[in-house]
Order: C-alpha cells, then structure tokens, then sequence
C-alpha cells in the first residue's frame, strides 16, 4: 500500500484531529508543531505565539482511498480559513490556517483549491491560509496525542460545515 503525509494547521490540533482521524482512507494522524524558528518545540513554547510554530496534524493517507483534494476539502469545512491567526477563541499565529505542502503537486492541489473555496463564495471574506513548504514536524507531547478521544466533551472550535 502507498502512503502519503498532509501537514495542516487550522487552529486548535484536537479538533482538527478528531474530524481527519475518521475520513476514509486517513491511516494515521499526529498532533504536533511545524513552520517555526525553534528546534524541539514544545506546548509552553508554542502556546506563545513567539517561536512562529503552528499547531498541526500531519496526517497519513492512503491514496487510493483518499485524495489529496479530498482531504482538503474536509480541511476548508472544519475550520474558517478566513480568519487570520484565529479560530473561534483561540488566537495567535499558532493557530493560523496554513497548508504545509510536501511536493509541487500538492502545493499546486492546495493554491487551486482555495481558489476554489474563495470562488465558491461559502465564505463571507477571502481565504488567508496559507500555503508553505514542509518543514519537520514536532510531534506534541502524548497527552495531545487523541486528546478528544481521551478526553470526550474536551474543547473544540472544530465541526464540518456543509
């Protein structure tokens, strides 16, 4: 079986988790830390908003089941990808709405795709995700890992929008 890696931020990690962990074709997800200056970021780091990370999930897919288009669909109805550096209460640049993208594919997917939300006018503003290189990933600590799973009725700014 193939596997492909997606890296997204959109606000809080355990949200956006919950919702991509149960999309056909997901294999994997882990909550973590990327786009920063800081090497080994943690939670009392990023929580700042200084070291420029944004809370993440890097996600695991098979594509044969799943494209890389579909799982940015879900992306762009979990979240507003309108709202710079916010979703619902949290705010700061660790939660801003970016697409880390891993290939020239993905990053072409990810530019003609919020053209496409922003077109469809589902939003009331323009899209401000961003759409930047890969870099590494810092998985959170574990009790971030599945935190919704661990802890039902946890906070969450995160549901699919039709």
């Amino acid at each position: 079986m193939k596997k492909e890696i997606a890296t997204l931020a959109g606000g809080c990690f355990w949200g956006m988790e919950d919702i991509l962990r149960a999309i056909p074709g997901v294999l994997n997800t882990t909550v973590g830390y990327t786009g920063g200056t800081i090497e080994h970021p943690n939670y009392n780091i990023v929580k700042l908003g200084t070291s420029l990370h944004a809370e993440s999930v890097e996600i695991e897919y098979d594509p044969s089941k799943i494209s890389y288009e579909d799982i940015l669909t879900y992306f762009f109805r979990m979240h507003d990808p309108t709202t710079l550096n916010q979703q619902g209460n949290d705010k700061g640049s660790q939660y801003r709405s970016a697409i880390f993208y891993h290939s020239e594919d993905q990053k072409t997917i990810a530019l003609e795709k919020i053209k496409k939300v922003d077109e469809s006018k589902k939003w009331p503003r323009p899209v401000v995700t961003q759409v930047v290189k890969a870099s590494k990933f810092y998985p959170a600590e574990e009790y971030h890992q599945d935190y919704l799973k661990k802890n039902p009725g946890g906070y969450t700014c995160h549901w699919l929008r039709d």
